[in-house]
């Protein structure tokens, strides 16, 4: 009886121990002079963004990848034009960091997600 009893007082344990979500940590980050605006990131089935990010900013979202395909963030500059840059492809499953830079010369991914 005290055995099954340990064991059932171990089982909520385990089912949380059990349980893994893969995420991945996104970071859009500005690190031009200008602010940027309408920043959005388009990932395999949905895409997050935010309305502005200042100089020197960031900008943290995190997500979790439902099929597979190509990273792109879109965002308007301080000349008022659409600016668009084609990412890494990404996987379902994928977790991890991942961080987009936006610089004078241009945009920069670092994508450091696996699939676990």
């Amino acid at each position: 009886m005290r055995l099954l009893r340990a064991s059932l007082a171990l089982l909520p344990v385990l089912l949380f121990v059990g349980c893994h979500s893969a995420f991945v940590e996104a970071t859009v980050s500005n690190r031009t002079s200008q602010r940027l605006e309408l920043i959005e990131v388009d990932y395999p089935s949905a895409s997050f963004g935010t309305q502005a990010l200042d100089p020197g900013a960031d900008f943290h979202y995190r997500f979790k990848v439902l099929g597979e395909g190509k990273l792109t963030l879109t965002y308007t500059d301080a000349a008022n034009k659409e600016q668009k840059s084609n990412g890494p492809e990404i996987k379902e499953g994928a977790e991890g960091p991942l961080h987009i830079v936006v610089e004078p010369s241009g945009t920069k991914w670092q994508n450091n997600t696996a699939i676990h």
